[in-house]
């Protein structure tokens, strides 16, 4: 993958836009309050969006109408199905036996970044993933992929030993004030919030394992990082949006889904505050 400008139908975005419902959904994002210009990472449910919106790829065509060719669209491409500390592989292997597990585990492949999908991810995300010119951070489990002018800044040096930390595309988004549109799903999904997560005095760690490539060779890959827990984040965001700081929260109608748009700097440094308090279980200190 390669290039760093925002990319229409396999054009530079400078073209003149497409008029339907490409146009509508447009419409729609400004009137949100998407700015030309802006980085924005997006969460999306096409389902939400509904038929009458039209499919991923028009939702792709609005968003970059808006953005122009000085935005940038990030989207979470994340492969739990490539580990086996995954809460995903453990469901997967539920009731599995020990020869069947094994087998599953020997076949799984390693990450690539250039062709690795996330299907758990969703439509949207893979529609960016496969986009022409889009770039994909090197993480093996919760990489990101980016269009636009920033696209490279923003996923290049994902450190392995960070899922989505101080060196991870999450901290470039908030270096950049960017943007989060919740389009059709909630807080719960809201990946900007785990940055706060790693943002706690001495979070809780664990290890985790995942299959990686090196020089060719499939290999299982071992390392420690800060517990990642959503399991709050739906409490987490309604205290946010009703709080004095949820004033910056933006809400809309994009095709037949409900939507939220909210700076991604705001958003982190309240969930500093609100985890600080309402994780007690856990010694932060």
């Amino acid at each position: 993958m390669g290039g760093n400008e925002l990319i229409l139908r396999n054009n530079p975005l400078n073209v003149s836009p497409a008029v339907g419902q490409g146009q509508c959904l447009a419409s729609q994002l400004s009137s949100l309050g998407v700015g030309t210009g802006s980085a924005v990472i997006v969460h999306a449910s096409m389902r939400a969006v509904g038929e009458a919106a039209g499919r991923s790829e028009t939702l792709l065509d609005g968003l970059l109408n808006v953005l122009g060719p000085q935005g940038t669209l990030v989207v979470p491409t994340f492969t739990p199905e490539n580990s086996d500390t995954s809460s995903a592989h453990l469901e997967r292997v539920r009731g599995l036996g020990k020869q069947a597990s094994a087998q599953l585990r020997d076949t799984m492949p390693a990450f690539n970044a250039d062709t690795t999908p996330a299907p758990s991810m969703g439509i949207f995300s893979e529609t960016v993933r496969k986009a022409p010119g889009a770039q994909r951070s090197e993480h093996p489990q919760t990489s990101f992929a980016a269009l636009g002018r920033q696209a490279e800044e923003v996923v290049a040096n994902h450190a392995r030993r960070c899922h989505l930390g101080e060196d991870s595309p999450l901290a470039r988004l908030y270096d950049l004030d960017a943007r989060v549109l919740l389009l059709g799903v909630g807080f719960d999904v809201c990946s900007a919030f785990h940055l706060a997560e790693y943002r706690l005095p001495k979070p809780p760690r664990r290890t985790y394992r995942c299959v990686v490539s090196t020089h060719g060779e499939r290999h299982w890959w071992e390392y420690e990082d800060v517990v990642l827990d959503d399991s709050d984040f739906g409490a987490l965001g309604a205290d946010f949006e009703s709080s004095e700081s949820g004033s910056v929260v933006l809400r809309g109608q994009v095709g037949a889904a409900s939507c939220r748009l909210l700076p991604l700097r705001d958003a982190v440094d309240y969930a500093v505050e609100w985890l600080s308090v309402h994780r007690k279980r856990v010694d932060f200190g």
